[in-house]
């Protein structure tokens, strides 16, 4: 049976980094696509360099179009682009649910796709966390994206192996075709160096504490952090940040 399976992606790109075979096999398959975009992808303005900040608004604008051109090579329905700036998902937890579920009921949503539980991104975090929510409503994947898990920088597999999951070796064309997508995000040409084609990987979604860090080590995001200026591409909040907000939302004492 067809599924109609709904794409978490918390910034315009997420879609092509984690899962873009995944949904052309899906939609090959038979399955609809949809994907919400949970935030413009871009930080906020007081974190950019300040002559950059009177096109600040064209930069969300130019990520936008970049995604619907992504979309429409895919073959993937936008369903909305949410305005919030990358790094504040955890600011918006109730609203963003909620937009969520909205998505579902229009949609008739059965499957969700949400970013692995695994410190690349603080949105990517949240976005998983968000789609825990949704357990009893509806299946959820959880799909890899890239990691810093045991000092190593990966994307498409899941750090501490891939028990449970469904590894995707892309082929050659596979790859070319992701590789082609990504260059479609120019914006983010020196964001997505890292990216690599090889693989993807999905599994249902883990039962994660989101009291705690991801993993042990220093996270994705976290590597930078070093650098004694603030520096606009690097996320300088700490992840207690994050699990003190979701455990906060949850009602849960973060640890």
């Amino acid at each position: 049976m067809a599924a109609r399976i709904l794409v978490l992606a918390p910034h315009p790109d997420d879609e092509v980094v984690g899962c873009a075979v995944a949904l052309r096999r899906a939609l090959a398959a038979g399955d609809a696509c949809f994907a919400l975009y949970l935030t413009t992808g871009v930080p906020p303005v007081e974190t950019v360099w300040p002559w950059q900040r009177v096109r600040y608004t064209a930069r969300g604008a130019r990520r936008e179009n970049e995604a619907r051109r992504v979309a429409e090579r895919i073959g993937l329905t936008p369903v909305a682009f949410l305005d919030w700036p990358a790094r504040t998902l955890k600011a918006h937890l109730g609203e963003a649910l909620a937009r969520i579920r909205a998505a579902l009921a229009q949609h008739a949503i059965d499957l969700v796709w949400a970013p692995a539980w695994e410190g690349a991104h603080q949105d990517h975090d949240a976005a998983n966390f968000l789609a825990a929510q949704l357990a009893g409503q509806c299946r959820v994947l959880e799909y890899a994206a890239y990691n810093f898990s045991g000092g190593v920088v990966r994307s498409g597999r899941f750090g501490g192996g891939e028990s449970a999951a469904e590894l995707i070796t892309l082929t050659p064309d596979e790859q070319a075709w992701k590789r082609a997508l990504l260059a479609v995000y120019a914006s983010e040409h020196g964001n997505l160096a890292h990216i690599g084609t090889a693989t993807e990987a999905l599994r249902p979604l883990a039962a994660h504490d989101y009291t705690r860090r991801p993993h042990g080590g220093t996270l994705f995001y976290e590597r930078f952090q070093w650098v004694p200026f603030r520096h606009p591409r690097i996320d300088f909040e700490p992840s207690e940040r994050l699990t003190e907000a979701l455990a906060a939302f949850a009602g849960k004492s973060p640890r």
